[in-house]
């Protein structure tokens, strides 16, 4: 029998020209069971494939295999209904195992659930179908705001019920401790329908949530928490609803109750859940502080009037006022006026930075003490305040590598103490009291209680929320856990020269030549982006020099510039770039180049039509606070390293003036990459620091790449930390908030293990009575999340 072919139309990256389409169409219809039709106009490909005989994930392998790309999406949902990370650990299973699905990860603590998926294949209402189809439910992200406000609501909602639940489990309380302590009380209390009518409504109303959520696990093949607490209470309460139903025939019978304890263990049960939500709600507070410092309204200007407006109405163009005192509404440049701006907000910078037109302005700082004119260049999702709330939600909601093993461990511990809880049962009954039914149960339902999985699946992203929030009110951006996981385990540190070590605002320090030799020199470099360019350019400026055309301009990557203007060849750059030109140098320039280059400047050698004709110095000094953060780094035990194009003796200059003891000199741009792979075949954990586009692929390549907040997006994209503002002791502050959240983590999860794997064998020996498990439960969740908290009071 022919099984029926199944078809899939897929997004297509990477294809240049038609060779592309045809390539990929003969290798996918070499395969069994698929016709496929790739179009490269529409970048898409078409194809029909046998199930039985090649899956969807083997085509797009495929393509992948090729050197293609296949489109994929990521969507981003609220989930609703987790109990513990037997949960989250169920729902990313069935997610991982539709076609479609490249990569589904489901946060706990961020009741959140992160997925990349293939258009075409699978869509968003089709994964939210499959969230709803295993007992959970899930709606598209919420804006954070929106999302704060659901979470206070549903705190609300939490201690509601735990007042109800401790109202009519009170009096049921008490009974147990008549029984302790030999208490006397009114004979209603011990009237068994007096305590069947307190605990019915609690184990039944109160508790549905518990059956509903065991329910739908253990239809759907699974069991998370809600499984252990349904068959724990419910053997207490129906336990004591037959020894109730006995006073029926005969009324003098003295029935062995037990309602208080599904009841105690219901309402402690919520007690931990209603702590637990109260202090995760605390470890979002860095989201929320993100938002707050947002402006709420702008004074726009619309038809020649300023009007005040929601700062959500504000679009690109806008043309916006900003008195002193206000925030920024938006990202945009100065038009009029000149103020000084306080960005210490986002960049750590406490001098307030002068602004005039042309300056560029970031949404939410301050306006200091001018009255100014701005355009709106970037609203909404587009700005940098946007952007980073973004960097912080995804690093919070991710996983890091060392939660796959709590994952995993919990999988599979609800089935195991189910087990463990009717072994006890049995031992009990045949062995250690044979016959005796009650104390069996009561031993039974201590197994069931104590076991509970919570503080397991809280003990990794608590404080993975907890530490990258704190690290983002430092002004450091972690892209997701893995990275503040790994960067702890970093032992070398590379620094680029320019722009991280140095301010990247150099100077012209000394200029041997005459007014055409300037002219001509300044001409060249103006079409230059490199920062001694503008430097040149800006100290012929302040000469009144006269810009000329220039006919010809090429950049020589690590040697110079060559350029032609009005007919004459001029080349700029260092020795090699003048001997490969053969041009003499003379003795002195050598001597003075030597001078310049021991004293940690940059000199460049000038060459008109052949012949020398000047050289110039320019100076990038360092950070203020370059050397205090690289003797931290230092005295943490970390190599420290500087990578730079400069000549050796500058190089040497500028790191002995910054404290740093390494140095990789004379390194073209497309070579940093390499020298980062060279230092990690040393056996070395390395952090590359950049903020070029010349440093992505070793920002790329390093373990961790750190990017300078101040530099180009290009290495701010390519890096796994952005340090706000360029402030060079950020970087060890980076690595001690990683150190001190994998102390952290390893603490919760040296306490959950330790718990359960104590706690177990207590409970099965008869030692603990089920409300003191449910107590010591719901406790071990709150202790985890307690302690994830103490990273917000760490010292950096």
């Amino acid at each position: 029998m022919v099984s029926e072919l199944k078809h899939a139309t897929l997004g297509v990256t990477g294809m240049t020209c038609a060779a592309c389409s045809n390539r990929i169409e003969k290798t996918l219809n070499k395969m069994a069971g698929v016709e496929a039709q790739v179009n490269f106009t529409t970048e898409k490909a078409s194809v029909h494939y046998d199930p039985e005989k090649t899956s969807i994930a083997e085509i797009t392998d495929k393509i992948e295999n090729i050197g293609y790309g296949v489109l994929t999406e990521k969507a981003e949902f609220d989930v609703f209904g987790m109990t513990c990370a037997a949960c989250s650990s169920r729902i990313e299973k069935v997610l991982n195992k539709q076609a479609g699905v490249k990569q589904a990860t489901v946060n706990l603590t961020t009741e959140s659930a992160t997925i990349e998926y293939t258009p075409g294949l699978i869509d968003e209402k089709t994964l939210i179908e499959k969230i709803q189809h295993i007992g959970y439910d899930a709606k598209p992200k919420a804006e954070a705001e929106e999302k704060q406000t659901y979470k206070e609501k549903e705190l609300q909602h939490k201690k509601t019920k735990l007042m109800i639940s401790a109202v009519l489990s009170a009096p049921l309380l008490i009974t147990m401790l008549v029984h302790l302590f030999g208490m006397t009380l009114p004979e209603i209390f011990m009237n068994p329908w007096f305590q069947f009518a307190l605990a019915t409504p609690v184990q039944f109303i109160i508790g549905w949530q518990f059956y509903e959520g065991a329910y739908k696990n253990l239809k759907n093949g699974g069991a998370n928490m809600d499984v252990l607490v349904a068959l724990g209470t419910s053997a207490a309460y129906f336990y004591s609803l037959y020894e109730a139903l006995k006073t029926i025939g005969d009324p003098a019978y003295m029935p062995h109750l037990y309602y208080e304890t599904s009841a105690v263990l219901i309402t402690l049960i919520l007690f931990g859940k209603y702590l637990e939500a109260r202090a995760k709600s605390q470890t979002t507070n860095a989201i929320s502080e993100l938002l707050n410092l947002q402006a709420k309204e702008a004074r726009v200007i619309r038809d020649g009037k300023e009007v005040m407006i929601p700062v959500e109405a504000v679009v690109v163009g806008d043309h916006l006022i900003v008195k002193p005192g206000e925030k920024i509404p938006v990202d945009g440049m100065v038009i009029k006026g000149r103020t000084s701006v306080d960005e210490s907000m986002l960049t750590g910078e406490s001098i307030p930075i002068e602004k005039e037109p042309g300056a560029n302005l970031i949404g939410s700082t301050i306006n200091k003490n001018g009255s100014i004119e701005m355009e709106a260049k970037k609203v909404g999702k587009d700005t940098a305040l946007a952007s980073i709330i973004k960097v912080v939600e995804e690093a919070q909601g991710s996983k890091a590598p060392i939660q796959r093993l709590a994952d995993v461990i919990s999988g599979y511990f609800v089935p195991i103490v189910i087990g463990i809880a009717v072994l006890t049962f049995i031992i009990w009954i045949s062995f250690v009291q044979p016959g005796q039914f009650e104390p069996s149960l009561v031993a039974a339902i201590a197994v069931l209680v104590i076991a509970c999985p919570c503080a397991l699946g809280l003990a990794t992203p608590t404080s993975i929320m907890v530490g990258t929030g704190r690290a983002a009110e430092s002004g450091i951006l972690f892209k997701g856990g893995e990275h503040l996981e790994r960067t702890h385990e970093i032992n070398a540190i590379v620094l680029d020269k320019t722009g991280t070590i140095t301010k990247g605002k150099p100077e012209v320090t000394d200029f041997s030549g005459d007014a055409e030799t300037l002219q001509l020199l300044a001409s060249a470099e103006k079409g230059s982006e490199h920062p001694l360019a503008e430097a040149i350019v800006a100290y012929a400026a302040e000469k009144n020099i006269h810009f000329l055309e220039v006919d010809h301009f090429a950049a020589i990557p690590g040697h110079g510039i060559e350029a032609e203007i009005s007919g004459q060849q001029i080349l700029v750059g260092n020795r090699k770039l003048m001997n490969d030109h053969q041009i003499d140098i003379e003795s002195a320039t050598e001597e003075k180049l030597i001078e310049f280059e021991t004293g940690g400047k940059t000199a460049m050698l000038i060459a008109i039509e052949g012949e020398y004709r000047g050289i110039i110095a320019v100076a990038d000094t360092i950070k203020d606070t370059a050397p205090e953060a690289i003797k931290q780094l230092k005295e943490m035990g970390i190599e420290v390293i500087m990578l730079t194009g400069d000549n050796e003796r500058t190089a040497q200059a500028i790191a002995k003036q910054a404290g740093i003891d390494q140095v990789i000199a004379q390194v073209l741009p497309e070579e940093k990459a390499d020298k980062v792979k060279e230092i990690q075949q040393q056996g070395k954990k390395v952090a590359m620091v950049g903020d070029g586009v010349n440093d992505a692929p070793a920002l790329v390549t390093a373990d961790i790449g750190i990017a300078i907040g101040t530099g180009t997006e290009v290495a701010i994209e390519a890096a796994d930390v952005t340090i706000l503002g360029g402030e060079l002791l950020l970087i060890p502050k980076a690595i001690k908030i990683s150190k001190a959240t994998i102390r952290n983590i390893r603490q919760n999860l040296f306490w959950a293990f330790g718990y359960n794997t104590a706690g177990i064998p207590i409970a099965a020996l008869g030692l603990l009575a089920p409300w003191i498990a449910g107590a010591a439960m719901a406790l071990s969740s709150v202790s985890v999340v307690s302690n994830s908290l103490r990273l917000k009071r760490v010292k950096l």
